[in-house]
């Protein structure tokens, strides 16, 4: 599960800064959210703009249907079935750009690690999203944790190489078959 994730401009990472500043411009007065992202932050999430990709300012989680609460994560394995999530999976998938996400070790210690990629600081993970009034939230999606994360949690968000992109946001396809594939092995760093 994907409960915290970065987005942090100190790195120098022009990737991510990039993103941040080009939503800072479109979207004046947005109030996106970087450093450790929470559920119901507002940060940059990439969608389609004709056929390309562009960064948004959305909130992170659906509304709970239950009343109280925000859905942060879906299942990629379960994804298409539920009918809360189906229809944001075939028309509106979206990619979160981070600088890696947050797990912690379910023992006494309780040690926070965040995980990344080792070839670059900037991390992307498959998502959704829909509308509810008038306000566009995502969800990331999950996939069974790989060997990389797995003695810290079982699971982990759907990574996508940044090759893969436009293949998740524009090809049903192929964004279909990126939702059961092994993810990339990833570090992680304590926190």
């Amino acid at each position: 599960m994907c409960g915290r994730y970065s987005l942090f401009t100190d790195e120098q990472n022009e990737e991510i800064r990039n993103i941040i500043e080009e939503v800072n411009k479109k979207y004046y007065g947005s109030d996106i959210k970087t450093g450790e992202i929470y559920p119901t932050n507002i940060a940059p999430v990439l969608v389609a703009k004709g056929q390309r990709l562009e960064p948004a300012p959305l909130i992170w989680g659906f509304p709970h249907f239950k009343g109280s609460g925000v859905i942060i994560n879906a299942r990629a394995e379960t994804a298409e079935e539920k009918r809360m999530f189906r229809d944001s999976l075939i028309r509106r998938r979206c990619v979160i750009p981070s600088t890696g996400f947050f797990e912690w070790q379910h023992d006494e210690s309780k040690q926070k690690y965040r995980f990344n990629l080792s070839d670059t600081s900037t991390l992307y993970m498959a998502g959704f999203y829909s509308e509810f009034k008038g306000e566009r939230r995502y969800i990331i999606l999950t996939t069974d944790a790989n060997q990389s994360t797995a003695d810290v949690h079982n699971r982990m968000p759907v990574v996508l190489q940044k090759s893969m992109l436009n293949d998740w946001v524009f090809d049903s396809d192929k964004a279909l078959s990126i939702l059961h594939r092994v993810p990339p092995m990833l570090t992680k760093v304590p926190v």
